[in-house]
């Protein structure tokens, strides 16, 4: 049996409450943006943003707009991106060791990229290939998990766990016979990095289809998340609501991946840190979750640039060096008899 990370709350949804909570993980996701703005080699000041707000022009305005203002954005887009998959793969799986990497989707990117690095492309050409090698396993994953149209929760978590696996001995091989030249790029793109995100747009843009496509089947994925059955009596159409729940959440992982390569824990810890806050309702879950997704990637995105500047850390290593003492943490809260 799973262990639960993180308490069912079921106190009533209240709109004013979630607005309120919304409105806080906005504010701290807009101190972590400012913050990741200011900090640096090169120090930003009030003065200086208020010149770059008139249009004056600068270095620091360069610095901040053309460099530090893009990368916030993205990791705030890929933080987001991989904390609702993670809330979405929770809820389908019924398994709080979920994340958005369980089911093959950041290894079937992988080695697209892999690829892409190892003949010599980059830019959007290594986003292509990142991209399609992420859809190819999403159909693998996807076509497999059906077999005769019967859809349960371990065929769909074996199915994926094989398909990652396989994609990881490929990732072995594809390093094992890269030239020393493209190993560097290769391992700082498999532990996350955004200091070689071109655009954020892209990621932003897929975080917002992704709540549009999700929000809406909020109500059904709290009854899922009771039992199918309860769900089937009250009229959802199951099947049909897990195909669509792992297809968003197979999209926004993918978007993330390309974007940033893989980065650990953000999926998996934020989650449950956002029921802790807001509970167990999907309807302020998801957009909680992608707020303070974003908000804490940003801030391990500015640090892993700042602690032993002038050289970076990839921010999936420092994303698993946080998160993985906080799961712990979590896990023996859980385990705590009530008092």
């Amino acid at each position: 049996m799973a262990v639960a990370l993180a308490t069912e709350n079921s106190r009533v949804f209240r709109p004013r409450r979630a607005l309120a909570l919304l409105f806080c993980l906005a504010l701290l996701a807009l101190a972590s943006l400012a913050v990741a703005l200011a900090v640096g080699s090169l120090e930003v000041g009030v003065r200086d943003f208020a010149a770059i707000l008139r249009g004056k022009p600068s270095l620091a305005a360069e610095v901040v707009l053309g460099l530090r203002l893009p990368r916030a954005l993205a990791g705030f887009a890929c933080g987001g991106l991989l904390a609702l998959a993670g809330a979405l793969m929770q809820t389908l799986l019924k398994n709080p060791l979920a994340d958005p990497y369980v089911l093959g989707v950041s290894g079937g990117a992988g080695i697209g990229a892999l690829l892409a690095i190892l003949f010599g492309f980059s830019g959007l050409m290594l986003d292509s290939c990142a991209f399609l090698g992420a859809l190819g396993a999403l159909f693998l994953v996807f076509g497999l998990a059906r077999g005769d149209n019967s859809w349960t929760q371990a065929r769909l978590l074996l199915t994926g766990v094989i398909v990652a696996s396989g994609c990881g001995a490929v990732v072995t091989l594809l390093l094992s016979i890269a030239p020393e030249a493209r190993l560097r790029g290769m391992l700082f793109w498999l532990m996350g990095d955004l200091s070689q995100t071109a655009s954020p747009w892209v990621g932003l843009v897929a975080l917002g289809v992704a709540l549009l496509l999700s929000l809406p089947f909020a109500r059904e994925l709290n009854l899922l998340a009771r039992s199918a059955e309860t769900a089937r009596t009250l009229g959802v159409r199951v099947g049909r609501l897990r195909g669509l729940v792992y297809l968003v959440a197979a999209f926004a992982t993918a978007a993330a991946v390309v974007s940033a390569g893989s980065i650990g824990f953000i999926g998996l810890i934020v989650p449950h840190l956002t029921r802790l806050l807001a509970g167990s309702d999907m309807r302020l879950l998801l957009p909680a979750s992608a707020l303070l997704g974003g908000a804490l990637l940003m801030a391990a995105d500015t640090l892993s640039r700042t602690l032993i500047a002038p050289e970076q850390l990839p921010v999936g290593v420092l994303t698993a060096l946080i998160g993985a003492p906080l799961f712990l943490f979590l896990l023996a809260r859980a385990g705590r008899p009530p008092r």
